[in-house]
């Protein structure tokens, strides 16, 4: 990390990177690529700030080994790709973006089973008639068992998806999965539904700052800059305690 500069990383390419950008030059903190993405970028008027290009899913493990400052991913990603969330970075503000809820979702032809405690007993049954668990299918390995386990669902085993995971329980890879939906469209036309208690994490896109980063005095003014230009110029007192707790050279 270069000394005195404050690291932004950002999604390199889709949809969340375009509605980042938008985000920040609609509160003037406009992102200047040079034409270019492939590794960073400025913010115009904000020298000492630098924008670094990275897969979504490498921006949790960058904040929480204090490579970088700050970032802007889904808060899915963060909590399940980050060991100790709490004691490296902290969610300073979610953008009103990239929304998706991360689901627990059956096959539709399941009619007695709406709820987690439904699946509970399914998951018993399952195990006695066929001698093996239950099958999740999923990408977020480390929410999904937290969610079970907060539910008492036990009999149970999770197959990490490489793919599409809606299409786990028509493959035969599974019977049931927990992923990412934001219109379940997805889900319904592979014949799945959300259980009734099934919402895992409402998850939207966040501005996240490091708390394993060393955070220089030039780096902390920029900080105080870019909260004041998200907040409207009210960020002041809001997060005054947070800056007094950040890790300085």
């Amino acid at each position: 990390m270069k000394k005195d500069t404050l690291i932004i990383a950002v999604q390199s390419k889709g949809r969340l990177s375009e509605q980042t950008f938008e985000y920040f030059t609609h509160h003037g903190l406009a992102v200047n690529t040079g034409g270019t993405r492939e590794y960073s970028a400025r913010i115009k008027g904000l020298p000492g700030v630098e924008i670094m290009f990275l897969p979504s899913s490498e921006i949790p493990l960058k904040l929480e080994a204090g490579e970088v400052h700050l970032g802007v991913t889904g808060e899915d990603l963060m909590r399940e790709k980050c060991v100790s969330m709490d004691a490296s970075l902290v969610l300073l503000k979610p953008l009103g973006f990239g929304r998706a809820d991360l689901v627990v979702a059956v096959p539709r032809a399941w009619i007695d089973v709406d709820s987690m405690a439904d699946l509970d007993e399914v998951c018993a049954s399952f195990h006695r008639l066929h001698g093996r668990r239950l099958r999740v299918a999923t990408k977020y390995l480390s929410l999904t068992r937290d969610f079970f386990a907060r539910h008492g669902v036990s009999d149970y085993r999770i197959v990490e998806s490489t793919g599409a995971t809606e299409g786990a329980p028509a493959s035969g890879a599974a019977e049931a999965i927990a992923d990412i939906t934001s219109t379940g469209a997805s889900l319904a036309a592979n014949h799945l539904k959300i259980l009734d208690d099934g919402l895992i994490l409402a998850s939207q896109a966040n501005l996240a700052a490091s708390l394993r980063a060393t955070w220089s005095a030039p780096a902390r003014k920029n900080l105080r800059l870019i909260l004041d230009k998200l907040e409207g110029n009210k960020a002041n007192r809001k997060y005054d305690d947070f800056i007094r707790r950040l890790k300085q050279p």
